[in-house]
């Protein structure tokens, strides 16, 4: 899914569900998607190591990807 073709209503959602399952994961998306927060000053934020917020934030690309994509098949 290409960013531009996401609807922003459904992303503040499953942020905000993605928050629920796991708050860290939230925050490395936040802060590298929309604060534009490089690896080593969101982990540095977040108190963790680089490696750590890598992981966080490929998990939370996927999620947020399975997610989207399955609120889009809704409509």
């Amino acid at each position: 899914m290409h960013p531009a073709q996401v609807d922003i209503l459904d992303l503040h959602h499953a942020l905000e569900e993605l928050a629920t399952l796991d708050e860290r994961v939230a925050r490395v998306i936040e802060l590298r998607y929309f604060g534009g927060l490089t690896e080593p000053e969101a982990a540095e934020t977040l108190g963790i190591s680089v490696a750590t917020l890598k992981r966080d934030w490929q998990i939370g690309r996927a999620w947020l990807a399975e997610r989207l994509t399955n609120a889009d098949m809704r409509r």
